[in-house]
């Protein structure tokens, strides 16, 4: 088996993995911050698509949802004093694992997250999503 699961068929809609009903009854931080994540999403899909020379918008909460969930799970259990205003996901980070600046080497062996990445409807051709299995790093 691939260590972090296969890259799946593409995600047409937001996923919503089996683990989400078990969230929907989680009262606890990290249930309540992966519904504020869902909430955001949504409000981001609805903005009206990029122009040109936008030709590709990844959005790794619907394909890699799985995968941020386990992350969450692990890792937001209790109130912290950071907070991330902004991230950049990087082709080789974020976009391919669904954790904030995480590339797949870190969020897999150190981090140990598990979990399924599907297709994303559009992919560039130069930054296909290879979920746990990217091999590349990001540059900065």
């Amino acid at each position: 088996a691939e260590p972090g699961g296969p890259v799946t068929e593409p995600v047409t809609e937001p996923v919503r993995a089996a683990e989400e009903e078990e969230e929907e009854e989680d009262d606890g931080l990290a249930g309540r911050f992966l519904r504020l994540e869902r909430e955001q999403s949504a409000l981001l899909r609805a903005l009206p698509p990029f122009g040109e020379p936008v030709s590709h918008v990844y959005h790794p909460l619907d394909y890699a949802w799985e995968l941020h969930c386990d992350f969450v799970r692990r890792y937001c259990r209790t109130p912290k004093r950071v907070l991330f205003l902004g991230m950049n996901p990087g082709p080789f980070g974020m976009a391919q694992t669904g954790v904030p600046f995480g590339e797949a080497w870190h969020v897999r062996e150190w981090l140990r997250v598990v979990g399924g990445v599907k297709k994303p409807p559009s992919e560039h051709p130069k930054r296909p999503v290879l979920g746990l299995n990217c091999r590349r790093a990001e540059v900065s």
